[in-house]
């Protein structure tokens, strides 16, 4: 029997062995959780137990565990990051559950990001996407001027920072209807787009961008704002909206 600070839980975990072969739901039972573990934490003890029985162990993301790499992408009881706001799944406690509960674990469900195995998604589409235009180009010959030198409008700063504090977990692309990745786009182009640095190659950039994001077979948006609600870093619907505008300059141009 479960104390007041260890509980006892069902895991429902979706596990596939590669990408290629079919996967499927498998149940274990995992006692004596302490309450104050991580979620990732549980899935290590999961896996301790699955090492000691000699079974094969649940391959996840992982690596920071500070809620800042957003490797921890997984899809907890139907929500991104699990049952909380504003954190991954790395920063999700297992006080958020109670005993006997049964939670559900899968990966991202999205065309772009296709499962390596149990709960690992390749997201390499995200990094296809930013070196697509996520780059600002320096002269850095001669006397190169000094970023702090140019003047930046604070509430510029300040969008850009925030905008730039997106950690491309997915998130937004796993938890939207169409698997858009317009939040995390968005979210790219406008940390550029709202400073003196990233103007010269405005146009080009968010042609680039939307144009690889396209290709790399995400979504369309259709505004019903589910990706900033489960985006663990708070990022606006404000930078699609910003995004849309330098396309469409540039489409003009």
């Amino acid at each position: 029997m479960a104390s007041s600070k260890f509980i006892n839980i069902n895991l429902k975990i979706w596990r596939q062995k590669n990408a290629k072969e079919k996967g499927k739901i498998e149940t274990y039972k995992l006692d004596n959780v302490s309450i104050e573990s991580s979620f990732l934490e549980m899935l290590d003890q999961l896996n301790e137990q699955l090492v000691s029985e000699r079974q094969e162990p649940v391959a996840f993301d992982h690596d920071c565990r500070e809620g800042i790499c957003g490797m921890c992408s997984l899809f907890i009881n139907g929500r991104a990051h699990g049952p909380d706001t504003g954190i991954t799944t790395c920063q999700l406690h297992m006080r958020m559950f109670k005993n006997n509960d049964t939670i559900y674990v899968e990966p991202w469900r999205s065309k772009a990001f296709p499962v390596i195995k149990d709960l690992v998604v390749d997201r390499t589409a995200f990094d296809r996407i930013q070196q697509a235009g996520g780059f600002v180009s320096v002269n850095t010959s001669g006397n190169t001027i000094d970023a702090n030198a140019t003047p930046v409008p604070k509430h510029d700063a300040d969008r850009a920072f925030e905008a730039a504090a997106c950690i491309g977990c997915g998130a937004c692309v796993a938890t939207c209807k169409n698997g858009s990745a317009m939040l995390f786009v968005g979210a790219k182009v406008s940390q550029y787009a709202l400073l003196p640095q990233g103007k010269v190659e405005a146009t080009q950039r968010v042609l680039n961008m939307v144009r690889q994001m396209d290709e790399e077979g995400f979504g369309n948006c259709t505004n019903t704002g589910a990706c900033e609600v489960e985006c663990p870093k708070g990022i606006s619907l404000e930078n699609i909206a910003r995004m849309n505008r330098e396309y469409l300059a540039a489409s003009l141009k």
